[in-house]
């Protein structure tokens, strides 16, 4: 059903979608050298990396650190990159981790293999057998402005309370999160 839903409404979200990657797509380009599309890798379900795709919002170089521990982050996101971070557009892309099944909509952030802290406590509690998420509990409990230790109880309990019910509410309060833009530090 989870599967499903993730499908139905990526298909549905097209039409205003592509337009406004479009948008962002052109305005990246002519703000700052370099690609569109960043590709990170992330760790998915079961401890297995993938490449997962975002609107690049940082400058060509910008080295790869925990973005708790990212300090001088400023310096390297482009001016189209601080827009599409607050707004999260920089997401889209992520769509096609949807689309490919690495991700869900909802479900626990991927990580960065160098997040080797969370990714521990979330092995440990089973957690790690989730489909990460474009959003998730953790990221409207906090986003970036939680610790690890944080995220890693929040996914537990995401893990605990999953539903269908739970991700449309997850996915209604990340509506509101965007609009808001709450809990963007960089």
């Amino acid at each position: 059903m989870k599967r499903l839903l993730d499908i139905v409404l990526i298909l549905l979200s097209l039409p205003i979608m592509l337009p406004v990657a479009l948008i962002v797509a052109i305005a990246i380009k002519l703000d700052s050298p370099g690609p569109v599309l960043y590709w990170s890798e992330r760790i998915g379900r079961n401890g297995r990396p993938f490449i997962m795709p975002k609107f690049r919002s940082m400058s060509v170089g910008a080295p790869i650190v925990e973005a708790e521990k990212f300090t001088n982050a400023g310096s390297y996101i482009t001016k189209v990159g601080e827009f599409i971070r607050k707004t999260s557009l920089d997401e889209i892309p992520q769509f096609w981790s949807v689309l490919k099944g690495d991700m869900s909509l909802i479900g626990p952030r991927p990580l960065l293999p160098i997040e080797t802290h969370v990714l521990e406590l979330r092995k440990a509690a089973g957690v790690d057998k989730l489909l990460p998420g474009i959003s998730g509990w953790a990221q409207i409990n906090g986003r970036t402005c939680i610790s690890g230790d944080d995220k890693a109880s929040l996914d537990i309990e995401y893990m605990k309370k999953r539903s269908l019910l739970f991700d449309i509410k997850i996915i209604l309060l990340t509506i509101w999160k965007v609009i808001k833009q709450d809990d963007i530090v960089h």
